[in-house]
């Protein structure tokens, strides 16, 4: 599919009552799904303009995010719990639900501290050690990138 096919399609469910949008062509699917405000589009089958178009703006978002976080580390004592993979963190586990830990929480190993979505699939981020939530490095809502520091934890 043409990138400006997607992009056109991506702007029309944004701008319509619609839902959620699949399309199917020789070279194969899209799912355009509007959540919440934002639209997304999802390949449901191996697509490399969907996948072209969705990789150069993770990065130029994440950069600005990943600076203060990392001057902010080295700072800090305690266990640094760090995002094991790429995707949207989520304090909830509903939209303006109450946090699963907030600072100065008190955590055992095991205990949910977060929820990282990937490809639409909501991985829950378990504490490795028992303490105290010292600090909150992100945002609810914003993008995580693979090894970004999310929690201290002392």
């Amino acid at each position: 599919m043409d990138l400006r096919k997607l992009k056109t399609l991506i702007d029309l469910v944004s701008e319509s009552n619609i839902a959620e949008l699949e399309i199917t062509e020789n070279e194969g699917k899209v799912r355009i799904v509007k959540s919440g405000g934002a639209t997304f589009a999802a390949p449901v089958m191996t697509m490399p303009v969907a996948a072209a178009a969705a990789a150069p703006a993770a990065p130029a978002a994440l950069p600005p995010a990943e600076a203060p976080a990392a001057a902010a580390a080295p700072a800090v004592s305690g266990t640094v719990v760090k995002s094991p993979m790429v995707g949207t963190f989520y304090a909830s586990s509903t939209p303006g639900g109450k946090p699963f830990v907030e600072v100065g929480s008190s955590i055992k190993s095991g205990d949910a501290l977060c929820i990282i979505e990937a490809m639409k699939i909501m991985n829950e981020i378990e504490a490795e050690v028992t303490g105290t939530v010292r600090e909150v490095l992100v945002e609810n809502g914003q993008a995580v990138e693979f090894g970004q520091p999310l929690f201290v934890i002392e």
